[in-house]
């Protein structure tokens, strides 16, 4: 059985609820664990945190027991290898826009000899006792498409050996494919978006590995999963924390305003 929660969803032919981190503290990362989801990534490419921020995160979510993983800010070795070195089995890897960069990002996640990858799993031999090459059936390679480029190489880059799937994120996808035309953003509605999401689920399916779908919503999320996605992101930290207090702040003000506009008075002399 494998100790990648992913994996072990994915060999039952259940989906995966992924959770999204881009605010760098420990405690967020501890809480939003704690919620339930399958999978949990830290967004070292855009999220408000580098690696000395992503390192007590990953620590402060071992014992919830989800699936750790990162996106990295690019297809660099160094940052890869110290993600999986600090214990993340799952690496979103942004910007692959051909089949070599594909392989490329693939060697950088597996030891020899099915890749390049450096052995020194500082932090993850503690947090996985016996760490070692096994860990080439553990990790998930997640490449994400996001331009025109990548979209015309998309049957090459799925067909990569070793490639566990394709991570689409809507925002830099439209912005690459619709030459500004559209507004980047979540959840796409427009029918060649949603023509192009399919498509990428449908080219996942044929050779054999997962489409993965950053999602603004639940409501989207599980019509994506009816697309043929095996893994979707709802939200993240600061959109929830943001719609949470937007949601309290505006029921207050709603309260209040109704009360005051009523005409009721405070009484005294």
């Amino acid at each position: 059985m494998s100790i990648n929660k992913v994996r072990t969803l994915w060999s039952e032919g259940k989906p995966v609820l992924h959770g999204w981190l881009s605010i760098g503290n420990p405690f967020t990362a501890e809480i939003m664990a704690a919620q339930g989801y399958d999978a949990i990534s830290i967004d070292i490419q855009h999220g408000a945190l580098d690696y000395s921020a992503a390192l007590p995160m990953i620590q402060s979510m071992r014992a919830s027991g989800v699936s750790i993983g990162a996106r990295v800010p690019w297809l660099d070795p160094a940052i890869i290898m110290k993600a999986l070195d600090a214990g993340a089995l799952n690496i979103i890897c942004p910007m692959i826009n051909t089949a070599a960069q594909a392989a490329e990002f693939v060697s950088y996640m597996r030891y020899p000899p099915l890749g390049q990858r450096s052995f020194g799993p500082t932090r993850a031999n503690f947090a996985m006792p016996g760490y070692g090459p096994h860990m080439n059936d553990e990790v998930v390679a997640l490449a994400m498409i996001e331009t025109a480029e990548g979209v015309a190489n998309l049957e090459e880059i799925a067909a990569t050996p070793g490639l566990d799937g394709i991570y689409v994120g809507p925002a830099d996808l439209t912005l690459g494919t619709q030459k500004g035309r559209l507004a980047p953003g979540f959840d796409r509605e427009e029918p060649e978006m949603i023509e192009l999401i399919q498509r990428i689920a449908t080219v996942c399916a044929k050779n054999k590995i997962k489409a993965c779908l950053h999602c603004g919503t639940a409501d989207y999320a599980s019509k994506a999963i009816g697309w043929g996605y095996s893994l979707t992101t709802v939200s993240g930290d600061s959109r929830l924390l943001a719609g949470a207090a937007a949601a309290s702040v505006s029921r207050f003000r709603e309260l209040t305003e109704a009360s005051t506009s009523s005409g009721s008075k405070v009484g005294g002399y």
